[in-house]
């Protein structure tokens, strides 16, 4: 294989070890920002840059640990800064491949497998090669500096990955401005306060630096994973800066040390909190979009559908107008004919039936709906004469304007109601009233329609329930609206977009 050095690769090495160098100049071991910042360049960078990353690890190293080699020995040098950055880079790329099918927490999980990796590394590395071995157990050592660098991973990483998913996911969109500034104005308040506070009163010292967990978990409940993003990073930052410290590697302050499992255990419960509040946000809210554009299509489903009937009803009705011409020419030559009864019998005949040609042509689509609104549509067209020929169909209550609805809503209700009265002329016995309003609800026009037996006694049966919902349920859908059953009636609601 062959490798090609690249001027920008040198100079992303060279970028890397300054910063490294940087963070190392104001962090410790028990706040050791370099380790994020290790973790951070393996996020954001592609994988045929790691080399020079690893380059600009070993340049690090190189500038610090030089001073030390002489009296911890050039093995100790040599092989613990071979297997750092490596067994960094080997750990977060099997945490890439395996975040494909996961969803919250991995980010934890990294930071505590490589901050737990990197120091039993360094312990052991001390332990084997060192002249004289630290007089600190092993096992102390590592619960101490494992924990400085999972905190450091915590401080840096999470920016890191916000900033590297800014095209996967919907950047971080500040909804609640006035809270997430209260927020943050808070935690850096508290953390000045804080750092300005006597050492003769620690407790409460330590007060105020607790309470900044509560506007970060404020943060992560308004804006999920990215609100912990920003909240966790900041709140260890503000602490890992205004604690007290010796400024020494290997230093250990057990005060410090205290602080350290706090903010710990706070920023890994605010990160997976985040993580879970922003995966279930986006399932509901694909959710939500999958239900708007299947409403959408079943809406426009029904509207070509209707446009269909439309013309259909057009054509039936210019077939009755010709029929109608015709017969009135049919009738004007029969009385020039002096055939005036027979004439009057056909005009009155032909009348007769075009007037139930007209109101089948109506049940098909009702085209007076178009020009003088849903209410009148139904008491002068077809439907009317054939509820009226049922004997079971009281006078109906219609209150509202339905010509604020759009022409669309007011046919699906038309349907609707036209099904539901059918169904209960069919299933049920008994007077039918049909009782509609049409409104505003909330910032929407609507229309809601009650078909009920009159008799308040009965109770609708079991299957009419079934047929109800099952029949109606589609168009109220379409429309934002419902169908519900109950006792006596059928309550049917259509909301405008």
């Amino acid at each position: 294989m062959r490798f090609q050095i690249r001027v920008e690769g040198l100079l992303l090495a060279t970028a890397y070890a300054a910063t490294c160098w940087a963070a190392r100049n104001i962090s410790v071991d028990q706040f050791y920002l370099v380790a994020g910042i290790r973790v951070s360049a393996l996020l954001l960078c592609p994988r045929r840059l790691w080399p020079y990353l690893i380059l600009g690890e070993y340049a690090y190293l190189a500038h610090s640990v030089y001073p030390m080699m002489e009296k911890y020995g050039i093995a100790w040098a040599v092989v613990r800064s071979a297997l750092l950055m490596p067994a960094a880079a080997a750990i977060v790329h099997l945490h890439l491949a395996f975040v494909r099918t996961t969803s919250a927490g991995w980010l934890v999980s990294l930071a505590a497998v490589v901050a737990l990796a990197l120091t039993l590394i360094n312990v052991a590395m001390a332990q084997l090669l060192w002249p004289i071995p630290p007089a600190t157990p092993a096992l102390e050592r590592v619960v101490r500096y494992s924990l400085g660098d999972f905190i450091g991973i915590m401080t840096v990483a999470p920016l890191a990955l916000l900033w590297a998913q800014r095209g996967n996911v919907r950047w971080w969109r500040i909804e609640n401005p006035i809270s997430t500034v209260i927020s943050v104005v808070s935690i850096l308040l508290l953390g000045i306060c804080a750092h300005w506070i006597p050492e003769e009163h620690s407790s409460f010292r330590t007060t105020l630096q607790l309470s900044m967990a509560v506007p970060a978990i404020v943060l992560t409940s308004v804006h999920g994973w990215q609100g912990a993003a920003v909240a966790v990073p900041l709140l260890n930052l503000v602490v890992g800066l205004t604690v007290p410290s010796s400024g020494q590697p290997w230093s250990f302050d057990s005060r410090t040390f205290a602080i350290q499992q706090v903010l710990a255990i706070t920023g890994a419960a605010l990160l997976v909190l985040g993580s879970c509040i922003s995966h279930y946000y986006h399932r509901y809210s694909t959710g939500a979009c999958a239900s708007r554009r299947m409403m959408s299509m079943t809406r426009r489903s029904a509207e070509a559908g209707e446009l269909a009937l439309r013309e259909r009803a057009l054509d039936m009705n210019r077939v009755g107008e010709g029929i109608d011409i015709h017969l009135s020419e049919t009738a004007d030559w029969l009385k020039r004919q002096g055939h005036d009864a027979v004439a009057f019998n056909l005009i009155r005949t032909s009348s007769f039936y075009s007037r139930k040609f007209r109101a089948q042509a109506s049940m098909v689509y009702p085209t007076a709906l178009e020009h003088l609104g849903l209410y009148l549509a139904l008491q002068v067209g077809g439907i009317s004469d054939m509820w009226e020929s049922t004997g079971r169909m009281a006078r109906p209550r219609l209150i509202g304007d339905p010509c604020q609805l759009t022409v669309p809503l007011q046919l699906a209700t038309y349907r609707t109601l036209t099904e539901a009265v059918s169904l209960l002329l069919k299933e049920e016995k008994g007077q039918i009233r049909v009782n509609a309003r049409c409104g505003r609800l909330r910032n929407r026009r609507g229309i809601l329609v009650v078909v009920a037996i009159l008799d308040r006694r009965h109770r609708l049966h079991t299957s009419t329930v079934d047929q109800s919902i099952a029949k109606l349920t589609g168009r109220t859908l379409a429309y934002g609206g419902t169908v519900q059953c109950r006792r006596n009636r059928i309550r049917i609601l259509l909301v405008d977009n």
